[in-house]
């Protein structure tokens, strides 16, 4: 653990920013050609089926599926990050990633609270990664690292 380093909030930021673009290319030529130009400028929140599917559920199916074969989604991957079990340092389960997923909700619901605190916290964890039991840490380095449980 010493020689780990644990990805700050704006790394994790960055990759953000990498993954929601990724996603916008795919997504937004696909709402414009179903729903027309006036769907980026309608009041309604939920246009139709595909406005659900393409911005809800597709997401939602992308990010666990690169968090469970690559432990990182694009833009982790483009800022050298990987997602790891806080107590074990190796790969997290399928459900933990599931569990992250679903926690971003609870960490978003109090204006982002969740999510800064990942600048506020020791290990770098927001509430996310404490409801799933993962950290992000910076993959620059050869060997895996083992971590220890914090009480």
């Amino acid at each position: 653990m010493n020689d780990q380093e644990y990805a700050g909030f704006w790394v994790r930021t960055g990759a953000a920013i990498i993954d929601t673009i990724l996603m916008l290319i795919i997504v937004a030529p696909i709402l414009t050609a179903t729903y027309g130009t006036g769907y980026w400028v309608r009041e309604s929140f939920v246009q139709g089926v595909w406005d659900v599917l393409l911005n809800y559920i597709l997401p939602a199916i992308a990010v666990i599926i690169f968090w469970v074969h690559k432990s990182a989604t694009p833009g982790k991957m483009a800022m050298k990050l990987t997602i790891v079990d806080a107590k074990t340092g190796g790969k997290p389960s399928t459900g933990q990633f599931v569990g992250r997923y679903l926690g971003y909700y609870v960490s978003m619901i109090p204006l982002f609270l969740g999510v800064i605190w990942v600048g506020i916290d020791k290990r770098k964890q927001g509430w996310h990664d404490k409801l799933s039991g993962t950290v992000v840490i910076k993959s620059n380095l050869i060997e895996p690292v083992k971590f220890e449980s914090q009480v």
